[in-house]
């Protein structure tokens, strides 16, 4: 027990200080400030961009939402079956319609309808916010400066801002969760083999979101805040599985949980969709590099997802 605690305890500080390291990276170092960059530094950036979103796009995909949808499932499942167990004196069946019904993906739409009611909301009170910034008007006129037509509009400047508060607190839910899940570890072997999948795919999504933050134009003092307050959020979820471990689990406790990361889930794909990939798809050169890079971060989560 105790090597499994010392494990554990030595699986908190690694995923502290990589979330920190792989965010504050593109923070600390100006050569990753795409506003300052031209020609080639421009476009290496852009495709690393592209790379980041596809991350964020297998996350959502692979990690957030799968997880999401098979917990919401699964505690759904157990509390009928339990209350009409309690009601009927039967274990065994269940309304096939009420066992059906996709819970889980209504979830993840009530998230993902939240943060479009909180868009909606603050365009309505302030709805003279809704210029664009001096360098997404030379991105925009640099599109167009050889009569090339883009697909879509530069993401609002003012919505950017609310994006990045709803991306990290997503992922501050989800943080909490993985960490949640490898302190409930019962061996050592699950242990290690859960935490090196969580690290193997937090740190690209960490760079990936410190890099957003940067191209933003947040503030660096408020960026390195916010990664510090991401990096505390699994190791906060590690030191409550380990309690949880050692106590006895409200009943309740897993289907909160569930629906918890299902809301998370929902706002993660609101902001991948809507901030994340028009952003990176604004420009129209190089399109089957930019496809490339998209692949090519969507392929690395998925591969993770078989272990995590």
């Amino acid at each position: 027990m105790e090597t499994l605690l010392g494990v554990k305890i030595g699986c908190l500080f690694a995923l502290l200080a990589l979330t920190m390291v792989c965010g504050l990276i593109p923070i600390c170092f100006k050569w990753f400030q795409i506003h300052a960059a031209t020609g080639r530094h421009h476009r290496v950036l852009s495709l690393l961009g592209c790379t980041s979103a596809g991350v964020f796009l297998g996350a959502g995909f692979m990690h957030m939402i799968a997880e999401a949808l098979e917990g919401i499932k699964s505690e759904m499942q157990s509390l009928m079956i339990q209350n009409r167990t309690e009601n009927e004196g039967n274990s065994d069946d269940a309304d096939p319609a009420q066992m059906e019904y996709p819970y889980g993906e209504l979830i993840i739409s009530l998230g993902f309808f939240l943060v479009f009611f909180m868009e909606s909301l603050a365009l309505q009170c302030c709805p003279g916010a809704t210029g664009r910034s001096a360098v997404q008007e030379e991105q925009w006129h640099g599109v167009h400066a050889f009569g090339l037509h883009s697909h879509g509009h530069v993401p609002s400047p003012s919505l950017g801002p609310l994006r990045a508060l709803v991306l990290l607190l997503s992922l501050s839910f989800h943080s909490v969760f993985e960490g949640l899940a490898v302190g409930l570890q019962p061996t050592v072997a699950a242990t290690l083999q859960l935490c090196l999948a969580v690290l193997a795919h937090k740190g690209l999504v960490v760079f990936g979101v410190g890099l957003r933050l940067i191209q933003i134009g947040t503030r660096p003092r408020w960026a390195v805040f916010s990664i510090l307050a991401l990096a505390l959020m699994s190791p906060v979820g590690l030191a409550l599985g380990l309690a949880v471990a050692r106590g006895d689990p409200d009943g309740g406790q897993g289907l909160a949980q569930a629906v918890l990361e299902g809301v998370a889930a929902g706002t993660f794909l609101y902001v991948t969709f809507l901030e994340i990939l028009p952003r990176e798809l604004a420009a129209p050169e190089a399109p089957l590099a930019k496809w490339g890079c998209f692949i090519a971060g969507f392929t690395f989560m998925a591969f993770i997802a078989m272990w995590a």
